[in-house]
């Protein structure tokens, strides 16, 4: 959770009063609507922001819906930064967005499909919007500069994108001017001419100044409006206009310097107080003023100085909130540090202790830090922690923790220990190990025991967690020695966690209980693992982490999968939706939508394609915000696996590049790689050269030792040697395959993981049917259905085409036969299988094999169709040959039987 937002943030600013009338600008504006994006890219006070609001009130837009973002530092959290661009939109547009706003409430947000979510819905706009963000310069973290980009390289038409910023921002700037798709407003187009500046001194201002001095004061100024506005503050009520612009002179900090200068000397006593008082806030309102100053009219002062046009900016329309002009806060606070350093740390301690009791920890914390009461900020996040923790805020205590001295976190060892946890979370385990030793060399006696009391060097706040910091300890350490394929390191730790984790703290004890299922799951060992995770539910249910409950569920009903065993991994994500499930408690929110695809998983394999495509629909209409992290990568994939049943190879390819991009790596392990889920599906396109180049780049043979977490490439190692069997009429690519493949399902059957078995079998049974053992072919099918009926595998038979539909029917005239292979048969002959391979065979069958293929279909014998083709009889054979291989046959008869039923040559088609 992000906290509440700031309204104000996302206002258009009104315009300001007297302002010059700036007709060259307003046409260069006007090209926006041609353009990618536009760019104002100046220093401070050359007017970026009026020039904007300005041309924006003046109807300049084309009819396009107009959202306005004001930026500001806190605006590098990525999630931040991405949930006021949203809610900006929304106010264009009202109700646009809500889906990326509920991805965004996710912990930690999946940016990627926070981001493709955006775009889908920006495209499907009936109209135009224009979207400004102002002072991008305060914008740092790369992540956010990523999501620029990439917003930019797939923007949809109807987005107009506008910046206003100091420096020109790391995005692909070059490239959008290259074909001419960006606008540029830079300081050389904003000064002001001698024109605007007559204009403006002897208009609003109207200070009446002659051509020469006015001219004079433009050319010292270079036409740079902040300064001339201070220069007009500071002219009027002078009579010695000429003899102060003569000697009006010096570089821009100087300028600043002396016109501030003379605007607060001008100011009464108890306003230049107020100025320099409150510039150490970013934002005013006249309670936060009062507790900063001591006084108790701050509104009232606020609103005078807004009349006084003194460099006050409105952030709403009610005149609660403001700030001051960057540039003129800059030079307040520069004098406050010049005349009055001593204030400075009172007057950030005052605004933190206002901050706190509004309940803003963020800015309290911040002031702290300002103020360089260090200890008080440390303070505050130790009281935060707790709720930020089960907010999932890893990433702001980071950034917060990150920004304290080394010797602070020493002291406090609970903050050090969150710090750590924070650091493991982001998956940065550099300093974790170091960091762990130097805390507990801070608390451990000399006899090595940990005392039950804090020793009296170091500080704690929070008394609960400080007991529980000995679990805590090992549970991190039990992560880095996960994050460093330690597995047995990871168990010794994860149980030590265990032993130490007092009763009364569930957290830590589910925590350690997982990170020990993770090493088992890893390991292969999958009861163990099934077994810690079963337990660590009950521990998150107990400290309220039902969203954790849920990706424990997840993990479940993908160990069960893994055993063979959808009937058990239906009911556990069938369970987890019932509130009578053992997950009392649980709201049905965040994580139930993950439950969905995972039944769908489990249908698709059963091949209740259309059961599984309700519960993917059903996932859609919750949103990826009611997903776990991963649950825009999930869905992805079971789309895919959809697609390719339904025989749209393209667009399952399509979805499994999106989920390699959406993936976000975390402890799991990662068990079935999109890459190699992508060689499969290119090995069902005909596409085994690419096949080829995936095996090359995994080191792949078929001598490697089996394990788990390379099983699933293995096996697909194996569909690739029976291609290239198939192809080459190889007989050593058949062999390696059936050698593979015995070491695999020895090593699958002693793991228990019934779906390997199942694969491996069926694998088998191919391998030998395109070595000419039917016996040894159909001994292998017959025990792959045995153990696939009870659970209802479908999908695992059917995806194999035709070559396994031939080894079904003859399985189906054995007496024992079973009436899962007469189902199983109905599914592999379906159209949507003819789809399939259709698709598989298109591309790889070249112009000249189809003019063979449908030669092949006439009357005439090999010699005459050779010559009919101009070719000689060995390279007919050669295509002959190929053709065979590509179509799973093994003579001219089934050829042309198959190219009819795929309606690649004419003619009357089989059942």
């Amino acid at each position: 959770m992000l906290g509440p937002l700031l309204s104000s943030k996302y206002r258009l600013p009104s315009p300001r009063p007297g302002s010059v009338p700036r007709q060259r600008l307003a046409e260069r504006l006007r090209a926006m609507s041609q353009s990618t994006l536009t760019i104002l890219s100046a220093p401070a006070g050359f007017g970026k922001t009026t020039l904007l609001t300005e041309w924006l009130a003046a109807g300049c837009a084309d009819g396009a819906a107009v959202a306005w973002l004001s930026l500001d530092r806190r605006d590098n959290d990525p999630a931040l930064f991405w949930t006021y661009v949203v809610t900006a939109l929304q106010t264009a547009v009202p109700g646009f967005g809500d889906a990326a706003l509920q991805l965004l409430a996710s912990s930690p947000p999946p940016i990627d499909a926070v981001l493709a979510t955006l775009l889908n819905d920006l495209d499907g706009l009936p109209t135009d919007l224009l979207l400004v963000l102002d002072d991008y310069h305060l914008v740092e973290t790369p992540e956010v500069h990523e999501g620029m980009t990439f917003i930019l390289e797939h923007q949809p038409p109807q987005l107009r994108l506008v910046l206003a910023t100091r420096a020109d921002p790391p995005l692909p700037l070059a490239q959008l001017r290259a074909r001419g798709r960006l606008v540029e407003v830079r300081a050389a187009d904003l000064r002001f001419t001698a024109e605007e500046a007559a204009a403006y001194l002897n208009g609003p201002m109207r200070l009446g100044l002659s051509d020469h001095d006015v001219a004079a004061l433009e050319a010292r100024t270079e036409g740079w409006i902040a300064a001339l506005q201070l220069a007009a503050l500071s002219l009027q009520g002078r009579e010695d206009v000429s003899v102060f612009i003569a000697g009006f002179a010096g570089d821009d900090r100087y300028i600043v310097d002396y016109l501030a200068e003379e605007v607060l000397a001008r100011q009464p006593a108890d306003v230049r107080e107020f100025l320099l008082q409150t510039s150490v806030l970013e934002r005013l309102t006249g309670p936060l003023c009062d507790a900063v100053t001591g006084r108790e009219d701050g509104k009232a002062t606020l609103v005078a100085l807004e009349r006084a046009n003194l460099f006050l900016v409105p952030l709403d329309d009610r005149r609660q909130w403001y700030r001051y002009h960057h540039l003129f806060a800059d030079v307040l606070h520069a004098h406050l540090l010049d005349e009055r350093p001593e204030q400075v740390a009172e007057l950030h301690r005052r605004a933190s202790e206002w901050f706190q009791a509004y309940g803003d920890t963020s800015q309290a914390i911040s002031h702290a830090q300002a103020g360089g009461d260090t200890g008080r900020a440390a303070d505050l996040m130790e009281i935060a922690m707790p709720v930020m923790r089960r907010e999932r805020r890893e990433a702001e205590l980071a950034r917060w923790m990150g920004a304290l001295p080394d010797e602070e976190l020493r002291t406090r060892p609970v903050l050090g220990v969150a710090f750590v946890g924070a650091l493991a979370q982001a998956s940065d385990f550099d300093t974790v190990g170091e960091r762990l030793d130097q805390i507990e060399a801070s608390l451990r006696s000399a006899d090595g025991t940990w005392p039950e009391q804090p020793p009296p060097h170091v500080i704690v706040v929070d008394q609960d967690n400080y007991r529980a910091l000995p679990a805590h300890i090992e549970m991190y350490r039990a992560a880095l020695a996960l994050a460093t394929a330690d597995l047995a390191g990871t168990i010794t730790h994860a149980r030590e966690a265990l032993s130490l984790a007092p009763q009364d703290e569930p957290l830590a004890r589910a925590a350690a209980g997982a990170l020990a299922g993770l090493a088992s799951w890893t390991t292969g060992d999958l009861p163990g693992a099934h077994a810690a995770y079963t337990e660590s539910i009950a521990g998150l249910t107990s400290a309220g982490f039902f969203a954790d409950v849920l990706g424990c569920t997840i993990t479940l009903g993908d160990i069960r999968r893994t055993q063979g065993q959808l009937t058990t991994a239906l009911r556990t994500y069938q369970q987890a939706l019932d509130p009578t499930g053992p997950a009392p408690g649980i709201e049905p929110l965040r994580g139930m939508a993950d439950m969905h695809v995972g039944m769908a998983g489990v249908l698709l394999e059963r091949n209740d394609l259309s059961a599984a495509r309700e519960h993917l629909a059903t996932n859609q209409r919750l949103g990826e915000h009611n997903g776990l992290p991963q649950n825009p990568y999930r869905s992805r994939v079971v789309k895919a696996r959809l697609r390719e049943a339904e025989g749209d190879l393209d667009d399952a390819l399509a979805l499994l590049n999106e989920a390699e991009r959406v993936y976000a790596g975390d402890y799991a392990p990662n068990v079935q790689p999109v890459p190699a889920m992508r060689a499969r599906l290119r090995l069902r396109r005909g596409e085994v050269a690419h096949a080829e180049e995936w095996a090359r780049e995994r080191q792949l043979s078929a001598g490697d030792e089996p394990t788990y977490l390379r099983e699933y490439e293995h096996l697909t190692l194996a569909r690739l040697l029976l291609a290239r069997h198939r192809l080459e009429r190889a007989p050593s690519a058949l062999e390696e395959a059936l050698r593979l493949l015995e070491a695999l399902l020895t090593a699958a059957e002693r793991g228990g993981r019934g779906a390997s078995v199942i694969e491996v079998l069926v694998l088998q049974a191919l391998a030998h049917e395109a070595g000419r053992n039917a016996p040894a072919a159909l001994a292998a099918l017959h025990r792959a259905v045995t153990l696939a009926q009870p659970e209802g595998y479908v999908r695992l038979f059917a995806d194999e085409g035709t070559p396994m539909a031939a080894l079904l029917k003859a399985l189906s005239k054995q007496p024992a036969a079973s009436t899962h292979v007469r189902r199983l048969l109905a599914a592999t002959t379906t159209a949507g299988t003819h789809a399939s391979i259709l698709s598989e065979l298109i591309d790889p069958l070249s112009e000249r094999e189809l003019d063979v293929l449908r030669l092949l279909g006439g009357d005439l014998d090999g010699p005459d169709i050779a010559r009919e083709l101009s070719v000689s009889l060995n390279t007919l054979r050669t295509h002959t040959k190929s053709i065979y291989a590509k179509l799973g046959v093994s003579s001219r008869r089934a050829a042309v039987r198959q190219a009819r039923d795929l309606n690649l040559i004419p003619g009357q088609r089989h059942s």
